[in-house]
């Protein structure tokens, strides 16, 4: 291109929208982080795009799309999901310079985007990040814990080696691991968990989430829990604390916190040896001679947990922020914990030049 200009990322999903501003050298001068919930319909959307845009300093910019949002059950299916989302964004951003991701097809204008083009366009974040950490890592066990799901891919010789591409291939694949320290239900961790030396099963009702369980044990920063709170109620120790004591019918006291901790401290370790035990079936089933001692490349921002799961597997660890060029301005969020929207304006960057 002639005029050298600003990279703006977007990762829309389901329930969040996030951004990442990079320069044209590639240095992250911004993330930012909406909540969306795009089932409630596109007007979500049009209203975290624009309490986003303002906040970007005026310049000429190339904008990357990425998505997850068109699985949500507004659309009724996948392709009317992408058609959609790709509509709605055309209104909000300057339609010459706004690129879809489609994974192994590149970036695609948004006007020029075919219903062929569709399947590679949904749900195709993970791509973007795994293949910025296989660029800047070669070798390495990407893992993004998020709000939502995990994606776990090996990276080799700077290539991403991934044995599913949708959503469907990677379950079965278990590059996809549908929880997250967020928005997932307690229900959905653990059937059943440890409190006061006995097991105890654990209700089937949507009473607490993860959110709840990282708060208790003090890990959950809180701008990244952008989402109501199973009970309706304040974003609390105590009340947190109040949400699972219901997950086993037990009434909450405050002179009891320290049982508390302790239980989420077990439905925590739970929800780590699940992530951990998708890793080691990553590196068992790869049919690739890489050993056990790859890096693990940790973001998201459970990204926490990718550390414990390093130091368990006695692996070394790196942050997916580390691999990132960073302004000296201070970040309220950081590019690991928007790493799609970070990599897919990197990725276009580089297409671009």
């Amino acid at each position: 291109m002639d005029q050298q200009i600003n990279t703006m990322g977007w990762d829309i999903g389901g329930a969040h929208l996030k951004a990442a501003l990079l320069d044209q050298a590639g240095k992250v001068l911004a993330v930012y982080q909406q909540p969306c919930q795009l089932w409630k319909g596109l007007d979500q959307l049009q209203f975290a795009v624009k309490a986003i845009l303002p906040q970007v300093p005026v310049s000429p910019c190339l904008h990357a799309v990425t998505m997850t949002g068109e699985l949500v059950d507004l659309f009724a299916d996948r392709h009317e999901g992408v058609q959609q989302i790709t509509a709605t964004i055309q209104d909000l951003l300057p339609t010459d310079n706004c690129l879809i991701y489609a994974g192994p097809l590149g970036f695609i204008q948004a006007t020029q985007l075919q219903l062929a083009d569709y399947d590679a366009v949904a749900s195709a974040n993970w791509l973007a990040s795994a293949s910025f950490a296989a660029q800047k890592i070669g070798n390495g066990l990407f893992v993004d814990i998020g709000s939502t799901t995990t994606d776990i891919l090996l990276l080799k010789d700077g290539k991403v080696l991934a044995q599913g591409y949708s959503d469907y291939q990677r379950l079965i694949s278990q590059e996809l691991i549908y929880t997250g320290i967020v928005r997932s239900a307690v229900m959905a961790v653990a059937h059943s968990a440890i409190d006061q030396g006995q097991y105890i099963g654990v209700m089937a009702e949507y009473f607490a989430t993860m959110a709840d369980v990282y708060r208790v044990t003090g890990e959950l920063n809180e701008h990244h829990d952008q989402t109501e709170t199973a009970d309706g109620a304040e974003k609390t120790i105590l009340a947190s604390a109040r949400r699972l004591s219901r997950m086993i019918g037990s009434d909450f006291t405050s002179a009891e916190l320290a049982r508390w901790q302790a239980f989420a401290g077990n439905i925590r370790a739970q929800q780590l040896q699940k992530i951990k035990q998708a890793c080691e079936y990553r590196l068992e089933k790869s049919d690739e001679a890489i050993g056990r001692t790859l890096p693990l490349v940790g973001a998201g921002i459970g990204r926490f947990l990718v550390k414990d799961i390093a130091e368990q597997m006695s692996a070394p660890y790196c942050d997916f922020s580390d691999l990132c060029l960073q302004s000296d301005l201070p970040l309220a969020l950081t590019p690991a914990d928007c790493a799609p929207a970070v990599a897919v304006a990197y990725l276009l960057m580089q297409q671009a030049l």
